[in-house]
């Protein structure tokens, strides 16, 4: 039982810190230029390689597009402007290139929290499995509804969100749209909805309470595991 104190205490430690250096960053930026961007998908097809190896931007040879500006592109580059943390809430994640977008943050050393669906992590092509052998965070919302929500936090202080999953299908077939903001009467929200799912569905919290129910009560399953399916 302490320890999951300590460790619920140390989230909460982490949470309030980020906000407050997120709240620092937003002080030191010039007035005025606070960010509002809409973008909006599918997406044109175009090279996003460029985005990933910014030293060797001729690098690759593919037959699509290169140089050119796209949804994606756009996307993918406020992603990997994250210096020390990302938040992501996201119901369905199965995008190649989104993945690499987090998993180059994580071996940044960028602190990376991830919240998604129980039942659509298992799906076949989800990232999800992806992340956790790389060794990020991921916790599986319990409840008996679908996590649907759709939104990233980056340092505390850029909020992207909107109907886009990230999916190849979203990404390229679908008519979505995606709202990137510094406002803070917008990211301060997101902020505290993430907190409160992400300690709803602490599995120590959840384990602690399945110790505590009689032998034939049951509860939704904790996230799966299952590395075949990813």
């Amino acid at each position: 039982m302490w320890t999951v104190k300590v460790v619920g205490l140390g989230v909460v430690a982490l949470s309030l810190s980020l906000e407050l250096f997120g709240r620092l960053l937003r002080r030191l930026r010039p007035a005025g230029r606070i960010l509002n961007e809409v973008l909006f998908f599918p997406t044109e097809m175009a090279c996003v390689e460029h985005i990933f190896t910014p030293s060797s931007p001729h690098s690759c040879f593919c037959s699509l597009p290169h140089g050119k500006e796209t949804s994606l592109s756009r996307l993918l580059q406020r992603i990997l402007s994250a210096s020390f943390s990302l938040d992501l809430c996201v119901f369905a994640f199965s995008n190649i290139n989104l993945r690499r977008a987090v998993l180059a943050l994580h071996s940044r050393g960028v602190a990376i929290r991830v919240l998604t669906d129980k039942d659509y992590a298992a799906i076949t092509g989800s990232q999800i499995g992806v992340l956790r052998k790389a060794g990020i965070c991921v916790r599986c919302d319990v409840g008996s509804v679908y996590m649907h929500h759709k939104f990233a936090v980056v340092d505390g202080r850029l909020l992207i969100t909107g109907s886009l999953n990230w999916t190849l299908t979203a990404v390229q077939g679908n008519m979505e749209n995606i709202l990137i903001t510094e406002e803070p009467r917008l990211v301060q929200p997101f902020i505290k909805e993430f907190h409160r799912l992400w300690m709803r569905n602490d599995p120590a919290r959840y384990q602690h309470s399945n110790d505590q129910k009689p032998a034939h009560v049951t509860t939704r399953t904790q996230c799966p595991v299952n590395h075949d399916k990813y």
